[in-house]
């Protein structure tokens, strides 16, 4: 019996080794993307949290000047107030708009009609081609003062709608090119609706409930996770958001009224050199987005419904 206990010791030992190698080819494989990891995301994390402490313009070697951005962001600059305020307001329409319109779009795609698999290639497409600056620039050809929207107005007898250039109307009209980039959310919805048990809405038109109710009462609940994650996802992409606006008015729009975080970051690094600012901008909208998260995953906890009825606050 001990020697039994001493051979199977022995082809542990032995094991070992065979187990180091296969560790080392698992290294090796996922190595690049280790690499690119530290390189392209981890070292310029680090690199802009020490450049948001310098007075850096790109072109001398960074001087050490400790909280001074931070002081002067909060205390001196009252463009970093606009663009937060613009970019909150901009959150707070976009990404409701979208979600609710992708979720109607899956609804729609998840019936029964012919040909639904060409509707949803389709319908995937602006997420594909909506972040191009190419559909940015059509964009604004189409909402100009005498663009094609303002044309279809007036062939309708509607008064035209000064779409960029006034400040209550511009910050939405960006706003509607992110709601048209739905796809990605769109797709995600389709699947969680195909995950909701066909008898629940079985027993739901026994009980002679309508459409709407089941919707509300059966479907919403049950595809509450992804809702979480789509929410979360293009929350903190509204709070990133920048080509869009840049091109289409690349000024900040009238009275700044579109002016957004990113325009403000793009401005300070790149058009007045001052690096070093940029870097402190970066890392408040780096604090401001995990607060958000935050928030939403706390709230979550109250409206989110998991099949196996666990809590996840």
């Amino acid at each position: 019996m001990k020697a039994a206990g001493l051979a199977a010791e022995a082809e542990k030992w032995k094991a070992k080794p065979k187990r180091r190698n296969r560790q080392w080819i698992g290294l090796a494989y996922i190595s690049p993307w280790i690499v690119g990891f530290l390189v392209f995301q981890g070292y310029p994390f680090f690199a802009s949290l020490y450049y948001s402490l310098t007075s850096y313009d790109l072109l001398n070697a960074p001087k050490f000047i400790g909280l001074d951005n931070y002081v002067n962001m909060f205390t001196n600059d009252a463009t970093f107030y606009t663009s937060l305020r613009v970019t909150l307001i901009y959150t707070i329409i976009a990404v409701p708009l979208k979600l609710a319109f992708a979720l109607l779009v899956a609804v729609i795609l998840n019936q029964k009609i012919k040909g639904v698999n060409f509707f949803r290639t389709v319908y995937y497409l602006p997420s594909i081609l909506g972040g191009s600056v190419a559909i940015a620039v059509l964009w604004r050809f189409l909402f100009m003062k005498e663009g094609v929207v303002n044309q279809i107005l007036a062939f309708l007898h509607i008064p035209a709608v000064n779409w960029l250039g006034s400040q209550h109307v511009a910050l939405f009209t960006i706003s509607l090119l992110t709601v048209w980039q739905f796809g990605s959310s769109m797709v995600l919805f389709l699947a969680g609706l195909k995950q909701v048990p066909a008898e629940l809405y079985e027993v739901g038109r026994v009980d002679g409930a309508s459409r709407v109710r089941m919707f509300f009462k059966i479907t919403l609940p049950l595809i509450t996770p992804i809702v979480l994650f789509n929410l979360i996802m293009q929350m903190v992409g509204a709070f990133q958001e920048f080509t869009n606006a840049f091109v289409i008015l690349p000024d900040g729009g009238p009275l700044k009224s579109t002016y957004l975080y990113g325009m403000k970051l793009y401005d300070e690094g790149f058009k007045y050199l001052k690096m070093g600012y940029a870097s402190a901008l970066s890392w408040v909208l780096f604090l401001i987005v995990i607060v958000f998260t935050g928030l939403v995953f706390k709230s979550s906890g109250h409206w989110t419904h998991y099949e196996d009825g666990g809590d996840r606050r």
